[in-house]
């Protein structure tokens, strides 16, 4: 029998998924537009936040178009080109906002501390998940089933927690902007920008609990 309430799982998601990256692009390339006042490239300004903050042993490189991201397993900061060499509201929220990151690492902010610390979990049960749902549906073993949705629910859970670490990150680089006397018509737009940034994953995170759910409403059949 075929499953509407999978096929209204289906249509959510693609429907939130695709808002989403709609907003993010939409904010992205409109302040990728506007200059920074002070002049400074994102990788400059991300080394003068670090300087700011005390923190003198994270290393700031250019990494792969759109792969803006701080990584606690070398303490590094790796920005794409746009943001590494752009002088723009973007390439600064960003920056700034991975800086965020840096400084969690370094005062061992709990949320990013619950999130490094279920990677290496996550990384299976996110790969396994399906395989061990349809091998224990074809078998009709409930438990592989039920394996599955905790395997799952793991997922979800590391989607969460992401959350707050994600917050923060861009709580920290508006106080910094704030503090160093950014305009606030520009502080308006990297607000925006990573604002829009934030509804990935907030938007991931609602689809996988419809998706938990829906499985959860399977268990039984």
């Amino acid at each position: 029998m075929f499953d509407y309430g999978y096929l209204l799982f289906i249509v959510a998601s693609l429907a939130l998924g695709g808002l989403a990256s709609w907003y993010v692009n939409h904010q992205l390339n409109k302040y990728t537009q506007v200059p920074i006042s002070n002049g400074l490239t994102g990788a400059e300004a991300a080394r003068q936040m670090l300087t700011f903050y005390g923190i003198s042993n994270v290393e700031v490189g250019m990494g792969r178009p759109g792969q803006d991201h701080f990584d606690p397993r070398t303490n590094s900061i790796s920005l794409g080109p746009d943001s590494f060499n752009g002088r723009t509201i973007t390439a600064t929220a960003t920056a700034c906002h991975e800086v965020g990151h840096a400084c969690q690492f370094a005062q061992d902010y709990t949320p990013m501390k619950i999130r490094s610390a279920i990677v290496p979990v996550v990384n299976i049960a996110s790969n396994a998940w399906m395989f061990i749902l349809m091998i224990g549906i074809a078998m009709q073993m409930l438990g592989l089933i039920n394996l599955a949705i905790i395997m799952y629910a793991c997922v979800l859970v590391f989607q969460l927690v992401t959350l707050p670490v994600e917050f923060d990150a861009s709580k920290r680089a508006m106080t910094y902007m704030d503090t160093i006397g950014i305009p606030k018509p520009e502080r308006d737009g990297a607000f925006s920008v990573l604002r829009a940034c934030a509804l990935t994953y907030i938007s991931a995170a609602l689809v996988s609990i419809l998706q938990l759910l829906w499985l959860l409403s399977q268990r039984n059949r």
